[in-house]
């Protein structure tokens, strides 16, 4: 079809949507790969149709797949090729938001889910479930945290609380936000529903969504995601939710949404609707801006300073004289737990590392515990 075809056929279009829904507004066109569902194409269309029953203001354009009254469409025989007519339409700006499944972002990119907790009916947004903010896990963690913020706050979540996934590298990522946040960076941190509170979110808290934001790592997130989605229908079959999410990243442009290819009709709806919301409030945008104010609080520095610690623990120190352990020192994150007995060998002090049911912990003798608690608090690792 021609370009002046096309743009006749889309007035018509508009005007039969907004005759049928009272709403003559622009429509906001949002792209949906067909090819690829474990569930078959008739399941996108589904999703598409329910889409745009509950959001008249959207325009859902379907890539690959049947051709469908009511809805514009392109020819895309596989999956690779709706990728490559989907970046094609973002180009030419006849798409500002797509939801797939499958696609391989940039590093430096990852995708910010949406759930609904079973404990109380909350939403709430999982950073990260696809793609990498870093090739380092930990600094992926860290960057993780103002990527789901953004697309919290594209979704009307004015101030975001944050939680901490209690995981390892969960110390690392505490410590270095607490940093930013000291240094001027505007973070609002939630408190874990467990009787010992902190930032640090246990299961419960995942149950309950007990942040706005949940900060972990991305395979984490993915798992996560798919237990929250699938966990009454035996995983086969995603059907609560909004799915994986829009795409986040400083250098991004594009607005890209995951869905798996196992997620049902309903989730891929959800996700029509997500995208576009994020990509209405101009997601990257506020992406940029959140890291731009983590950069002014000393960003780099803290991540710089990620490397210097894998290198640390490379070195190689004599440890002491072994004594009977009866002490314990909790609160330093697993990625520190060798260079914090190295630190402690140092000065001629005995420690081991153990694990407890909160996480990573020192074991020494009791008469060292009080001289250990200063050096490692020196050290900055507690």
């Amino acid at each position: 079809m021609s370009s002046t075809k096309q743009q006749v056929a889309d007035a018509f279009s508009l005007m039969a949507k907004g005759l049928e829904t009272g709403a003559f507004a622009e429509a906001f066109p949002v792209g949906l790969t067909v090819p690829g569902s474990e569930h078959g194409e008739a399941e996108l269309i589904r999703a598409a149709k329910l889409a745009a029953h509950a959001n008249p203001g959207l325009d859902i354009v379907l890539i690959g797949g049947p051709k469908t009254e009511g809805f514009r469409w392109y020819e895309a025989p596989t999956l690779e090729d709706a990728h490559h007519k989907m970046e094609e339409l973002f180009k030419t700006g006849e798409i500002k938001a797509a939801v797939t499944m499958h696609y391989t972002f940039p590093l430096g990119v990852t995708t910010i889910g949406k759930v609904v907790t079973p404990g109380f009916g909350k939403e709430m947004f999982i950073a990260s479930t696809t793609g990498a903010s870093d090739a380092d896990r930990y600094k992926a963690m860290l960057l993780n945290t103002f990527a789901g913020i953004a697309v919290a706050k594209a979704n009307g979540v004015e101030n975001p609380t944050v939680g901490l996934l209690n995981i390892d590298g969960v110390a690392t990522i505490e410590k270095a936000l607490l940093k930013l946040q000291k240094a001027g960076y505007p973070i609002r941190f939630t408190e874990s529903h467990r009787a010992d509170g902190g930032v640090r979110m246990r299961g419960n808290d995942l149950l309950q969504g007990t942040p706005d934001v949940m900060v972990c790592d991305t395979l984490t997130g993915n798992v996560l995601m798919k237990l929250f989605s699938s966990f009454l229908t035996g995983g086969s079959y995603e059907a609560s939710g909004s799915g994986y999410g829009p795409c986040a990243g400083k250098d991004m442009t594009d607005v890209v949404a995951i869905v798996s290819r196992a997620s049902g009709a309903p989730v891929i709806a959800a996700a029509l609707a997500y995208s576009a919301r994020s990509a209405q409030a101009n997601l990257q945008a506020l992406c940029r801006t959140e890291v731009q104010a983590a950069e002014k609080a000393g960003l780099q520095a803290i991540l710089d300073s990620f490397g210097a610690a894998k290198e640390a623990s490379a070195e190689t120190v004599a440890v002491p004289p072994k004594k009977v352990v009866t002490e314990e020192i909790h609160g330093i994150d697993v990625i520190d737990i060798e260079n914090a007995c190295k630190t402690l060998w140092k000065e001629n002090i005995y420690a081991e590392a153990g694990m407890g049911c909160t996480g990573p912990v020192i074991l020494l003798a009791g008469e060292d515990a009080e001289k250990a608690r200063k050096i490692l608090t020196a050290a900055n690792y507690i």
